[in-house]
């Protein structure tokens, strides 16, 4: 019987030595209080916008298929296998616009999201080119119908088709091309922006009666010579097509870009406030329903006869700040999570920024979360009061996980439990930068002579 309960001891101490080593609770010190927050905000303060206003903008535009010979994994969901046939192609398309003082190259790839690793191995290529580029922004279509192949570490092997560095090295080639095919096409553009609502296509899939972000917003680049380039966003997730679905594809915004480059020369989709957002409106999970659905979205923009704002398109200005996180909060009770350092061996690091980039009235800001859509209407009416056209996009070189309201970081719902990395207050954090750099474009706007 002693023998017993020394072994029973024994496994019991085993079990608390596992459960100190593994598990820590959930720290709930106001994000106030916290260094993170104080050396982000301290940088934010301190950040300058560079760029200059020459009173013209060049602009040119390219794209690139990367497509590979052989089949990729397909993500998310989980481990689904290679895709069995390619229904569409998958481009990284680029827009270059300058005014020969300060250059930006916005990049976009018709993948779920950009992970750091992808995200350097294409800044290395383009610095290898030579080219005069101050700032890469990258967004995507975010579809969950494309290829992986491109996420180093345990998770992304386990859910992202692991990392495949032949695949990412062609990938940062094709984009560095495409970037250069970008660049040399630059010439004079005018520039207008213009948002459409498209409310009854888009719905809160994580509380119903929330808000949504209903608009489809537009920048449209027109050169001398007639060639015409469209930049949209829209908060609606891209997964229409079901997860038992084996063909490569860029969902909706593939066949949306189609239907825009029927009557205009060039089009990039890039996902804006995704998060808690999905489609609505549609019949079917089938590849002819999610044409219907682009359909229908590029319909909304085709018959909104409402006047573009064309005032102010030509200065040219950016920025990007590293953006401070709490440790890693993977919850696995209400009060209780997994040590930063377990969740890092799996997941790996997770540095994060935001791109600040103003084009005359319109400011581009990005995050390297899956940003709540919820959030925008507020966005919208600070940015509005200084006189800003406001285009949010996420998927910008780093990947945090998603940001929701505050509010509902105690749920269990997969956004707010499984995809919430980074602790409590985040919502809160991610409207303060917003807050912050809107506030430093305008202060920025008011300085200039």
């Amino acid at each position: 019987m002693k023998l017993i309960f020394r072994y029973l001891a024994g496994f019991f101490v085993i079990l608390l030595l596992l459960g100190i080593t593994l598990i820590t609770t959930v720290d709930w010190t106001p994000k106030e209080e916290m260094a993170y927050f104080k050396e982000t905000m301290d940088r934010m303060e301190a950040l300058q916008l560079k760029g200059a206003d020459n009173g013209y903008l060049l602009a040119g535009w390219s794209k690139q298929n990367f497509t590979p010979d052989s089949p990729q994994p397909l993500i998310p969901y989980k481990p689904r296998g290679n895709y069995e046939f390619v229904l569409d192609s998958s481009f990284v398309k680029s827009l270059v616009i300058s005014n020969d003082l300060h250059t930006v190259a916005l990049v976009n790839f018709e993948l779920l999201f950009v992970h750091p690793f992808l995200a350097q191995k294409v800044e290395d290529a383009l610095y290898a080119t030579d080219l005069p580029i101050d700032h890469v922004y990258f967004t995507t279509t975010h579809t969950h119908s494309g290829m992986g192949g491109f996420t180093p570490g345990l998770v992304g092997k386990w859910t992202m088709g692991g990392l495949d560095e032949d695949f990412v090295d062609f990938l940062a080639y094709q984009t560095a091309q495409c970037v250069s095919n970008a660049y040399f096409k630059r010439d004079t553009v005018k520039l207008s922006f213009k948002k459409t609502s498209a409310e009854r296509l888009v719905t809160n899939r994580l509380v119903p009666d929330d808000p949504v972000d209903p608009y489809i917003r537009q920048l449209y680049l027109e050169k001398l010579d007639g060639e015409t380039c469209l930049f949209a966003t829209y908060s609606a997730h891209p997964t229409l097509l079901e997860s038992s679905f084996m063909g490569l594809s860029g969902d909706y915004p593939f066949y949306f870009m189609q239907f825009a480059e029927e009557e205009l020369s060039f089009s990039i989709f890039a996902a804006g406030t995704v998060g808690s957002h999905r489609p609505d409106g549609t019949q079917g999970r089938d590849p002819d329903s999610v044409k219907a659905y682009a359909n229908a979205l590029y319909e909304a923009i085709r018959t909104d006869l409402s006047m573009p704002d064309t005032t102010g398109f030509t200065s040219l200005y950016s920025a990007r700040v590293e953006v401070g996180l709490r440790s890693p909060h993977f919850r696995i009770a209400d009060n209780l999570r997994l040590r930063p350092w377990v969740f890092e061996s799996v997941y790996g690091e997770s540095p994060a920024h935001m791109d600040i980039l103003q084009i005359g009235q319109v400011v581009f800001l990005s995050s390297s979360g899956e940003v709540s859509g919820v959030f925008y209407e507020g966005w919208d009416k600070l940015a509005s009061s200084y006189g800003i056209n406001l285009l949010f996009t996420s998927f910008n070189g780093g990947y945090i996980g998603y940001i929701t309201p505050d509010k509902y970081y105690g749920e269990r719902w997969y956004e707010t439990w499984d995809m919430n990395f980074f602790g409590p207050y985040n919502g809160a954090y991610q409207h303060e930068l917003v807050v912050k750099g809107l506030q430093k474009v305008n202060l920025h706007s008011s300085r200039k002579p």
